[in-house]
Formats: C-alpha cells, sequence, structure tokens
C-alpha cells in the first residue's frame, strides 16, 4: 500500500518545522542556548519545544527556560512533561506551574527509566503508567495542544510494532493532536511506518524528527540505546573528515536537507528538528532547502542579557 500524497507536493517555501532545545547545565551552556535561540527566531518555527529530564530532573530549569522563551521571544513554546518517578498529583503541580507561566502546549512522554535508558521501567505506584494516561491526565486538566512521540523503529521497550502503534493509537484516542517522531535516515522506513499508522486508524500529523548530524559517533552511541538504525551510507559521506570540521559540517547539512527534500517530494510538510542547542547546522540545513530568514530576532535573549 502506498502513501496518498497531497495532490500539491510542499515546496520549499512551505514547509513548516519545529525545532527542539534543552535546558542549559551550565553558565556557558545557557549563553549557547540563548545565542542558538536568538538566531533561530529568524526562521519564525512553527513551535519551538524544551525537554525535560525523567523524573522532573530538569524541572527547574526546564520551567526557567521556557519562562523565558515565552517572556522575551516571539517563539511559540511547548515543555515536555514526563510522568516516570511522580505521582499523579505531582505532575498535576507541574503542570499548574507551566500553565502559570503562559504554556499551553505539552510534549507529553513517559519519560526514560529513572536509572537511565536499557534498564527496566518501573511506573510510580501513585503515578501515570505512561504517556497514554499522562495525555489523558492532561486533557482532563485543561484544553492543552498535546504533542506525543512515535517511532519508526519502533519504541525499544515494545515487544513488537503492532503493540507500539497501539500505544500511539491510545495516546490519540486520549487526546493528543500531533506525533513527534524519533530520529531517524531510512525515509523509507518513515514511509511504511506511516502506512501502518494510517491503517490502524490514527489521523493526527506524524511529524518526522530530523537529527542534523553533529557528531556522527556520538549519534550511533546514542542510537543504539533508543533503537535508532545508522545507516551505512552515512559512514561513507563522512568517511575521511574527522579533522574537518567545516566539511563534516557541510556534509551534515546536505545530509540532512536531502532527507527533508524527499520526505516533501513524499508528500510530508512538517518537519521537527533536533537541535542541540545550535544553530549553525539548522542554519545550513534550511538554506539548503532554498529557505531564507523571514522572522525577527528574540528580544533580550542574547548572551549579554
Amino acid at each position: 500500500m502506498a502513501i496518498k500524497h497531497d495532490r500539491n507536493v510542499p515546496t520549499a517555501q512551505r514547509l513548516r518545522y519545529s525545532f527542539e532545545f534543552f535546558p542549559p547545565k551550565s553558565e556557558d551552556m545557557a549563553d549557547q542556548l540563548w545565542k542558538t535561540v536568538d538566531e533561530l527566531c529568524l526562521w519564525d518555527p512553527d513551535f519551538v519545544s524544551v525537554t525535560y529530564g525523567a523524573g522532573g530532573t530538569t524541572r527547574e530549569p526546564t520551567l526557567s527556560t521556557v519562562r523565558r522563551l515565552i517572556a522575551e521571544t516571539p517563539l511559540r513554546t511547548a515543555s515536555h512533561l514526563t510522568c516516570v518517578g511522580a505521582t499523579k498529583e505531582e505532575v498535576h503541580q507541574v503542570v499548574e506551574q507551566f500553565r502559570a507561566v503562559g504554556v499551553n502546549h505539552f510534549v507529553a512522554l513517559r519519560g526514560d527509566p529513572q536509572d537511565g535508558m536499557g534498564t527496566a521501567y518501573q511506573p510510580h505506584p501513585g503515578g501515570y503508567a505512561n504517556a497514554a494516561e499522562l495525555v489523558a491526565g492532561l486533557r482532563e486538566l485543561g484544553d492543552f495542544e498535546i504533542s506525543v512521540s512515535a517511532y519508526p523503529e519502533k519504541h525499544p521497550e515494545s515487544p513488537d510494532e503492532a503493540a507500539d502503534i497501539d500505544m500511539l493509537k491510545r495516546k490519540v484516542d486520549n487526546g493528543a493532536c500531533r506525533a513527534l517522531t524519533q530520529f531517524f535516515f531510512d525515509n523509507d522506513v518513515f514511509e511504511r511506518y506511516l502506512e501502518r499508522v494510517r491503517a490502524a486508524g490514527i489521523s493526527i500529523p506524524i511529524v518526522p524528527g530530523i537529527m542534523p548530524i553533529q557528531n556522527l559517533n556520538q549519534l550511533k552511541r546514542f542510537a543504539s540505546m533508543c533503537g535508532a538504525t545508522i545507516p551505512a551510507f552515512l559512514d561513507k559521506r563522512f568517511a575521511g573528515l574527522d579533522e574537518q570540521p567545516q566539511a563534516r559540517a557541510e556534509v551534515a547539512a546536505e545530509v540532512a536537507a536531502e532527507q527533508i527534500a524527499d520526505l516533501s517530494s513524499r508528500g510530508i510538510a512538517d518537519f521537527h528538528l533536533y537541535t542541540m542547542n545550535r544553530s549553525a547546522l539548522v542554519n545550513a540545513t534550511l538554506r539548503n532547502l532554498g529557505l531564507e530568514p523571514k522572522g525577527r530576532r528574540s528580544e533580550g535573549t542574547g548572551a549579554a542579557a
């Protein structure tokens, strides 16, 4: 079964994109983040999101980052929210804290096990057992925009693809309005996944997660923990560039732009870019697609602010 593409294939100027940031852990990392925000504001993304550590380990930094994004930039800002290691009441308190600073869009995730990726997940006895339950709880608390995660190559803890898609359907049935995927590099894998998702009666947007490659070796280590595949063609594209940072960055931007362009030719118009709090590769990727910045800089987010 082939995907039924839109009659009009999206052109570069019709693409929509969102960016993901993470809360900084040091003053230097904060400077890097706000310089990145200042530059990426110019692209006028559909929205940006800020990650949130398992068990609320980055709750305060996430809240602080989200508060500043909402107060000082024109960016439509979503906060990630997890339910690991917390009671329902504790999760509700967090939701109210974020609502108080202006958040009306959550990226609802179960979160990684408290003992780290690769260890067994244990639901909190008084908490939400999974992301589907978290979505339902959020829906009861308010009229929030709710995004969730999706896994073209299956969540590493799912027993099979059918169970994985069933979990996504439960999240959608409970009120999710968008799914942001784990990064992937084989667009045929995504297309086959989307066919299965649609066959299951899931109609919300499934937004591809795009990872411009900052460091291929580091990405391989991370991918091995989260179930993502690194195709052999990437080794060939980056071969011999370990000591050539400029050439390596150019290849990384080309690879990301080629992936987006190919997905666009298949009828996909929305993309979620994992920025790693750096703007250079995102800027180069979007420019390689023929796009030009169209927004305005943020106000007061520079390193000296």
